[in-house]
């Protein structure tokens, strides 16, 4: 066959965005590499956006799953499932697995994603204490969800509210702690992210912002959450949901430049031009990425310069988050925060849970936070992809994409 001849693409990192490069490369081209793939979990690659509602049990893992170990054995790609790679050779141009298996590569793309952050606090390894990030955590949160208690989510962004609102429809008490003065303040505004605890609340969560996790207490296992103004919350499980940090370890053991992240060009190469990296575990321009979206797009453009296509650039691009799972409709897009020179439209509609802020600079949408009413939250973030002037319908702009269809 001379497939000894093909070029070695070593991956390290089973997951989404790894995987999605992999799959891109084999459309432009299906037979340039041998393909061999290390990931830390025992199993193929599954989409971790659904990891809530499998935690909610409107999923199961069989639902999750994007590519099962049929797919890698049908592209003739090997999978070291379950075996990480703890050690990259740049001068012999070889991975080292926890195993010990060795595998030489021409090319090799980084996809370690990243890893929650974990509180350093007293008490912080204690049992029925978890991040949010895997399969295997979600077997851990349905285990304690199964004996009832009380569990304590200390994050109330995205993945926290998620997880808290799963483990309440699992039957557990559940308290969100939040440092920040209201919920999901990366993608909300303050009266967003009120009106938001006003409906958790009322669905049974108990939420306390402005709280500052000092210890997590307990005798062999978890029992308490204590703050810094003395108070406590009891707990049998506590989640940490409070960011991720990026996976760079590997990266700068080998010496690759990294800051807080590795750090890649408009290609996705790191200083290494046979070593490209994807996910979570980058650094493009300064920004790191916790999104799919992004990740989905730097996979198309790494794909192409893995397949010498090379002609595509890695755009940064403003990006949208919906959330989900709560039964709340939320939409944030754009650059939410406003400046000196931008102004705000905002339509507040108390007694239907509507409530709507566009920002605007120089006759452009830059950012948009929708709740309750989000149908028009596409519309409204491709007028601030496309940077489109919206001086001839700002005044109905509020209103929707029906109401601002130019008159024929």
């Amino acid at each position: 066959m001379g497939t000894e001849m093909r070029p070695r693409l070593v991956v390290v990192g089973n997951g989404m965005a790894g995987m999605r490069t992999v799959e891109e490369l084999l459309k432009l081209a299906p037979d340039l590499y041998d393909i061999t793939v290390f990931g830390a979990e025992p199993h193929g690659n599954y989409n971790r956006v659904l990891l809530s509602p499998l935690l909610a049990g409107d999923k199961n893992v069989d639902e999750i799953m994007l590519h099962p170990r049929a797919w890698y054995a049908e592209h003739g790609i090997t999978l070291h499932a379950g075996d990480p790679v703890l050690r990259i050779d740049r001068k012999r141009r070889v991975v080292v697995a926890r195993s010990g298996l060795e595998a030489p590569y021409d090319r090799l793309l980084l996809a370690t994603g990243s890893t929650p952050f974990v509180l350093p606090v007293p008490g912080n390894t204690l049992p029925g204490v978890v991040g949010f990030r895997d399969l295997q955590d979600v077997d851990t949160m349905l285990a304690a969800a199964r004996r009832g208690g009380r569990a304590v989510v200390i994050g109330g962004g995205l993945l926290g509210l998620e997880a808290a609102h799963a483990l309440m429809r699992r039957g557990m008490d559940v308290t969100v702690v939040h440092v920040a003065v209201s919920l999901m303040n990366q993608q909300l505004d303050g009266e967003a992210g009120r009106l938001l605890k006003e409906t958790l609340e009322r669905d049974g969560l108990s939420i306390l912002l402005e709280a500052q996790t000092q210890e997590i207490v307990g005798a062999g296992k978890v029992e308490a959450v204590r703050f810094v103004d003395g108070s406590e919350r009891k707990a049998d499980l506590v989640v940490m949901a409070a960011g991720v940090r990026p996976n760079v370890a590997l990266g700068r053991d080998a010496g690759l430049h990294c800051e807080r992240a590795i750090v890649v060009d408009d290609t996705l190469q790191t200083y290494d031009p046979r070593i490209y990296a994807v996910g979570e575990c980058v650094q493009h321009r300064r920004a790191t990425f916790g999104l799919v979206a992004p990740g989905w797009e730097q996979a198309r453009v790494c794909a192409a310069h893995l397949a010498g296509a090379g002609h595509r650039r890695y755009v940064q691009a403003a990006t949208a988050t919906k959330l989900k799972v709560t039964g709340i409709d939320l939409y944030s897009a754009g650059d939410i925060a406003g400046g000196v020179d931008t102004e705000e439209l905002v339509l507040r509609d108390r007694g239907s849970g509507v409530y709507k802020r566009l920002v605007l600079a120089g006759g452009r949408v830059t950012g948009a936070v929708l709740v309750g009413d989000v149908g028009d939250g596409p519309w409204y973030f491709d007028l601030i992809q496309r940077g489109a002037d919206i001086s001839s319908f700002r005044d109905r702009l509020l209103f929707g994409e029906a109401l601002c269809a130019p008159a024929d």
